[in-house]
Formats: C-alpha cells, structure tokens, sequence
C-alpha cells in the first residue's frame, strides 16, 4: 500500500472520530476521489492507543465492504463501541495514536496434532483465528510482539474466545491464518 494510501486512511479515522465526538457531521468530509486499493475488498482492524495502552480495537476479518469503507465503520466501532471500554471522550481523542490493520483473507491452517501446530504458526506474521464450535476469537500479528511463546499466545487467544486455556491442544480446534499490513500515526507522522 503506498503511503497516500495509509495517510488517506488514518485522517479518515480521526476525522470520523471527531465528527461523531463533536456531534457535527459537517466537519467530516471524505475524499472526493479514493486510489482503487482503498476500494478494494479488504478485512481491516482498527485500533486506538492512549498513553501505550489499548483503548479500543475492532475490526473485520472477512472482505465483505472497501477497505475505506470498513476503515470508517471500525473507527466508530473501536472508539465507541468496543465493549471492554467506556466510549472515547472528548478528553481523549487529542492524545489517541491510531493504528490500523489491513488484512489478507484468512487460509485455513492444517496440522495434525498441537506440536505440528506450534511448527506452522510463524510468530510475527501470521494473525490466527481458533474456532471451536460457537467459540471463535483472533489475534493480529501484532499481538505476538506482547505473547512471543507460541504456547502463551495460543493460550491466551483460547481464553478470549471464552474457550478453555487448552482448546488448542484438543481435537477439533480449527485454525486460520492470516497476515496484516498495519501502520500508525505515529509511525507516519511523528
């Protein structure tokens, strides 16, 4: 993705976020005219940090709207609708880094028992979805950068999708992978 390309996608974001903020819709414009990359089906994830700290994520993983679209959905979605935290006050948004995930469509992940598992996970890269029957849950690649130990990452990824700590090691568990390509205001601005 070329640069215009991400700074487009992260004004978008802080421009929406103050608009809905401020009540005042006439301060959000968007572009009249948008790269053929940010129409694209694209699965995306939106995420907002506030002093290091997380403070909102949501996102896409299917391709189902642009990548422009789905950008300015999960913008709303992680400032606002994120149920692990309060909604984004007017306090906040000055000091918020924004970072976003574009992601590629998820393959599933053969293996035959958890070490082989362990093996064709690559740490860094790949983004992983466990699904086991209702329960379902995902890690961007970025995640493995705070969980580095193949067994801890998959672990915690069990527990957030409301599975048991050793979901992955059983039978039965699904697996998908996906990559990102994610940026930040701070990567590109600071």
């Amino acid at each position: 993705m070329e640069y215009q390309d991400r700074v487009v996608l992260l004004k978008l974001v802080r421009s929406v976020i103050t608009a809905e903020l401020l009540k005042d819709k006439s301060g959000f414009v968007k572009p009249k005219c948008v790269s053929p990359v940010l129409q694209e089906k694209r699965g995306c994830f939106v995420t907002l940090h506030l002093g290091g700290s997380l403070r909102g994520c949501i996102g896409t993983i299917e391709p189902t709207t642009s990548l422009f679209s789905c950008v300015e959905e999960n913008a709303i979605n992680a400032a606002f609708r994120d149920p692990r935290f309060s909604p984004l006050g007017k306090d906040e948004i000055d000091a918020v880094d924004i970072e976003i995930s574009v992601l590629t469509v998820p393959r599933v992940l053969k293996f035959i028992d958890c070490e082989d598992l362990k093996k064709r996970l690559v740490a860094g890269v790949h983004g992983v979805i466990l699904s086991q029957g209702y329960c379902r849950s995902t890690f961007l690649p970025q995640v493995w950068e705070q969980l580095p130990q193949k067994e801890e990452f998959l672990e915690h990824l069990c527990i957030k999708g409301g599975m048991s700590r050793s979901a992955w090691r059983e039978p039965g568990l699904r697996v998908e992978v996906y990559e990102a390509e994610y940026f930040s205001e701070k990567q590109l601005f600071y």
